[in-house]
């Protein structure tokens, strides 16, 4: 018996792949600013939450279809969000279909580090749905495609529109080391 071969394998091989610790990276820079933000309204659990998820939307889907596929960590590390099918920057609802898995369990992980000091297991248990999601990621060895990127259609990919913030990081960190040598 003979089976299709699905959409995704037959696709050549055309995007460098970025290395998951930058994707990580970029993440948490999103992440803690859009944390941030939304601890302001932190006397009501409840209102955080839904705050956090309307910021998440905010900067990861209106920002990014009109930052050209950039959101604020991915402008500070020089990556950008592209259709994988079309080849160019996806559309409002493929974005808002990736990011409400990103974001839903992103909103889960902050609620987890809120209550972590009284409740240490909580961290673990509301974090697993983020890791379940990204550690897909590590399984495709061919284009480092997460979750939320297989169900919004989407691939992150280098641009050389951006901060560039690990280069220059990693160069002050050689400036410094140098200078210590001597």
């Amino acid at each position: 018996m003979v089976y299709p071969i699905p959409p995704e394998d037959n696709l050549p091989q055309k995007f460098p792949k970025i290395p998951l610790d930058r994707r990580a990276y970029a993440f948490l820079i999103d992440f803690a600013s859009i944390w941030f933000l939304s601890s302001f309204a932190n006397s009501s659990p409840v209102l955080q939450f839904f705050l956090f998820l309307l910021i998440w939307w905010c900067l990861r889907v209106l920002l990014v279809a009109q930052n050209q596929g950039q959101s604020l960590g991915r402008w500070a590390l020089d990556m950008k969000i592209i259709d994988l099918q079309l080849q160019r920057l996806p559309g409002i609802l493929e974005l808002s279909k990736r990011e409400a898995i990103a974001g839903g369990g992103a909103a889960l992980m902050m609620v987890g580090l809120n209550t972590f000091f009284g409740n240490p297991l909580s961290l673990i248990l509301l974090s697993s749905p983020l890791f379940a999601d990204c550690g897909m990621a590590i399984g495709d060895e061919q284009l480092n495609r997460a979750f939320h990127d297989r169900i919004g259609g989407t691939i992150v990919i280098p641009t050389r529109r951006g901060f560039s913030i690990d280069l220059r990081l990693r160069r002050l960190w050689y400036q410094v080391k140098g200078r210590m040598r001597r």
